[in-house]
């Protein structure tokens, strides 16, 4: 039992929330504070009851855009079970909006803006001082009228809002301690590790900018840490600096820590600034074997004037000379933002091609979202945007891009993570993208599935395999024949089929499939060998860069088996 009770409602059970262990932590009280978490895919009734099984005195949520529609729904309630509860809230979610949510939510108590360690832990010194005092009964507001001196608050008492000043932020991040004292679940939770606090640039959309005071954790602090999340063979550790690529001393030195003292198992991931990596970065990152590293970018538009007026660089020329050097082991994340000022439908599809030329491993198409407290928050109220009004914010119309075509984005954006986000069409995306335009292609998809009511059905590989299908049947010329060839290597390539769909035209000999296993490995045992193995012929190369048709490519696919044994490959058979 807590009585100050810190609790996180994370996106899914595989993250952690770094927020309120790192506050626990810097408090060091456990049997005063504490933290437990639960997700977004739970119940209210089941979270409601965690939290008041707890009988904690204070409550403190952590909150974000998109866990605060279920907050707002426990705080009106926990007040109901707890009468005698103090509520609070912090995060990027109320910090920017505390008189917003204090006035709209009347059981709402207090709101914690900016950085929460030192807060919070005023806050559990107030409060057993005040229990040396009132030990009877707890209550809100005298508890709320003690705390009323500690900076960073927002406070409601007796209807009137009262802020306490501005906190000073935390210079020295070697004070905070490792988040993590236990690591527990590392093959299926992703920790989240932050090297650095701030921002220095002016993005008009994001948070972050409004905290341009960067503070770094000393490295010798850092390399301590990271090799406890080696030690303890976590699978994926994402660094949350908001740009971690700002002094190239410091990044790459924590770049060969990772790759000196790599384990082999765990995954690196870091949002960077790719305009800003210089030569000796670029040269570090050629020698990263696959496995250690993910990149997120943000590219966000490609439109200089749509840039200029967010307050990003329009240096796209050296953006993309850098990412093209970013070798293929680094697993590459591409993100736009959709509904931004200047850009059209028209202007968007340039700035997907412009993305997709640079081939990432995945494109997150993403969508304005209108945050509390930032520049674009004034720019679209006075310019006529249309955003949600509850969270997350997201952008419904712009002068220059309609409701109609932000819905037709949404549809394109469920096709690139089906087609190229999942990585299972890689060899028919290559060539629909070279040949064809990945963003023509993408829109006449979009409208095609959307007149077979496509978005509106149950989607698997196999679904999305059988309607790319169908949509190139309905061509009969050579390049559309080249397209269904590549989606039958693609759909074989996936893994073991028990059977094919009807869709598929499966050219199979038993004997050939013998031979050709044969000659490449032997049979040792010729029913696991048949099982973990397929056998086909294709009317064009799928491993020639000019895709001709013509003669006959029989293939043999080895998959890859349980004990690890063979590894997943296809074999042109001579």
């Amino acid at each position: 039992m807590s009585k100050i009770l810190l609790a996180a409602i994370n996106a899914s059970y595989g993250h952690t929330n770094l927020a309120v262990r790192s506050i626990c932590c810097y408090v060091n009280k456990i049997d005063l504070v504490n933290w437990k978490e639960w997700t977004i895919n739970q119940s209210v009734q089941e979270i409601l009851r965690g939290i008041t099984e707890e009988k904690p005195d204070v409550v403190l949520f952590s909150a974000y855009i998109w866990n605060a529609e279920i907050i707002q729904k426990l705080i009106c309630d926990i007040k109901k079970i707890l009468p005698h509860c103090a509520i609070g809230a912090g995060g990027p979610e109320v910090g920017f909006y505390a008189d917003g949510y204090l006035k709209k939510l009347l059981s709402l108590d207090f709101v914690i803006c900016g950085e929460g360690e030192q807060t919070v832990k005023e806050i559990a010194s107030a409060y057993e001082k005040y229990f040396d005092t009132d030990t009877i009964r707890f209550n809100a507001q005298k508890f709320l009228r003690s705390v009323k001196t500690i900076a960073g608050m927002y406070i409601k008492l007796c209807g009137d809002i009262i802020f306490t000043g501005e906190r000073e932020l935390i210079d020295d991040l070697s004070k905070l301690p490792f988040a993590y004292p236990q690591i527990t679940d590392p093959d299926n939770r992703i920790y989240y590790y932050e090297s650095s606090r701030g921002c220095p640039f002016c993005c008009s959309y994001c948070m972050s900018s409004m905290d341009k005071r960067v503070r770094f954790m000393p490295l010798e602090r850092v390399f301590v840490d990271l090799q406890k999340f080696l030690d303890a063979n976590v699978r994926l550790v994402k660094f949350v600096d908001r740009t971690y690529n700002l002094n190239s001393r410091r990044y790459i030195a924590i770049w060969k820590y990772i790759l000196e003292h790599r384990n082999k198992k765990t995954m690196f991931h870091f949002e960077i600034e790719a305009e800003f990596l210089d030569k000796e970065a670029l040269a570090f990152l050629q020698d990263v074997p696959p496995g250690v590293m993910q990149f997120e970018i943000g590219i966000q538009s490609s439109n200089k004037k749509t840039l200029a007026a967010i307050e990003r660089s329009s240096g796209t020329e050296k953006l993309a000379e850098n990412i093209r050097q970013l070798p293929r082991t680094i697993h590459s994340h591409l993100d736009l933002i959709a509904g931004l000022p200047f850009e059209n439908a028209e202007s968007f599809g340039k700035s997907f091609d412009f993305a997709m030329a640079l081939n990432p491993d995945a494109l997150q198409l993403g969508f304005l979202k209108v945050l509390h407290g930032t520049q674009m928050e004034r720019y679209c109220t006075e310019n006529g945007w249309k955003w949600m009004e509850n969270p997350p914010y997201e952008i419904l119309s712009t002068p220059y891009m309609p409701y109609e075509d932000i819905q037709f984005l949404k549809d394109v954006e469920i096709l690139v993570d089906a087609y190229w986000n999942s990585g299972v069409f890689s060899a028919t995306m290559k060539y629909i993208g070279n040949i064809f335009g990945f963003w023509n292609f993408f829109s006449k998809l979009a409208k095609a599935a959307k007149v077979r009511s496509v978005f509106d059905a149950p989607r698997r590989n196999s679904f999305w395999f059988e309607f790319l299908a169908g949509f190139v049947e309905d061509a009969d010329d050579a390049k559309s024949k080249i397209v269904y060839e590549l989606l039958r290597f693609d759909f074989i390539g996936s893994g073991k089929k028990g059977c094919f769909p009807e869709w598929y035209k499966h050219y199979y000999s038993k004997d050939a499939h013998r031979e050709a296993l044969e000659k490449n490995g032997g049979i040792a045992n010729a029913r696991l060998d048949f099982a973990y193995s397929d056998y086909d012929v294709f009317k064009v190369n799928p491993f020639d860069e000019q895709f001709e048709l013509g003669r006959n490519c029989p293939i043999l696919f080895l998959y890859q088996r349980k004990n690890g044994e063979r590894t997943k490959k296809q074999i042109l058979v001579n």
